[in-house]
């Protein structure tokens, strides 16, 4: 019987590792954040229209680390904005991690193509295609300095059709 009990607890123990494992990539991207707003604004190069989070447009976690992760529907589909600090030595292109997924009825899209652009607070921009990154696509850039970049993506989906729309990201 005690053997029995043992050999059941074995397959419990694999499940417990494989979720701690699928959590830990969340966990990850949940620290060291830098905190970014949306503003009510209209940009006709980007097609992009903003909702505002809260009355003032802004997203106080009140934490000291705050989390940059936006979710805007862009032609029926949900797509999550995040971005995060790039640690030491895991840099991909820039100082910040620009992470995009993208959502259709509840499956998360890996066939499509998308190209990013980061308009910087100066007014300079730089484009970038994404690479996979588990569920997510992502982008590097500079984002370090202070003000507000305009972070835009188009992607194309299996059917052919093209897609874009994009947030706001403040470095304060």
């Amino acid at each position: 019987m005690k053997n029995l009990i043992q050999k059941q607890r074995h397959p419990l123990s694999a499940i417990s590792l494989v979720a701690l494992l699928a959590m830990a990539g969340p966990l990850y991207a949940s620290g060291d954040h830098a905190h970014g707003h949306d503003d009510n604004d209209d940009h006709h190069e980007s097609g992009m229209k903003h909702d505002h989070d809260s009355e003032h447009g802004h997203d106080d976690h009140g934490a000291e680390n705050k989390m940059f992760l936006k979710e805007k529907m862009i032609d029926g589909y949900k797509v999550s904005f995040h971005v995060m600090k790039a640690k030491p030595g895991k840099e991909m292109g820039g100082s910040h991690d620009f992470m995009i997924k993208v959502e259709k009825d509840g499956k998360i899209l890996t066939d499509i193509i998308m190209n990013t652009k980061v308009k910087h607070p100066n007014g300079s921009s730089e484009t970038k295609k994404t690479m996979k990154m588990g569920d997510w696509l992502m982008a590097g850039y500079d984002l370090g300095h202070k003000g507000k970049h305009q972070l835009m993506i188009l992607f194309k989906t299996a059917d052919g059709e093209k897609h874009k729309g994009g947030v706001y990201y403040s470095e304060r």
